[in-house]
């Protein structure tokens, strides 16, 4: 679910400040994101095996989490403690993501396909 280079179109390297406005950049540790969530690193592991969120790996081989990652997290974190279980919450997170995104993309095509007027001119009246 995370882009796999943290560059621009231009090829040009990410500046700092770029780098950590986005939110698909590995910006955590699994230390630290286990400590934002309020979780364990066991957690976060699950949600590795469960396809959810696929970290990307740091030049030792340790995990790394995007803020976009966190989110997702966070979101099945609250279903479990719902007393969901995990790969229940992980399908509901990944359905209620692409829910969202057909949503944007038929409101887009709307959008594109509407006229401009609301109704077209009566001619010959």
């Amino acid at each position: 679910m995370t882009p796999g280079s943290p560059e621009r179109a231009d090829n040009e390297p990410q500046t700092t400040a770029e780098k950590f406005d986005d939110e698909h950049y590995p910006a955590y540790t699994m230390g630290r994101a286990a400590e934002l969530l309020n979780t364990s690193a066991n957690f976060l592991r699950s949600l590795d095996e469960a396809k959810l969120i696929e970290p990307q790996r740091s030049a030792g081989g340790h995990r790394r989490y995007s803020r976009h990652q966190l989110r997702l997290a966070a979101r099945v974190r609250a279903l479990v403690d719902q007393g969901t279980g995990l790969d229940a919450a992980c399908r509901i997170v990944t359905l209620e993501d692409q829910l969202q995104e057909a949503r944007a993309l038929n409101a887009k095509h709307m959008a594109a396909s509407a006229p401009e007027e609301p109704h077209p001119p009566l001619r010959g009246v």
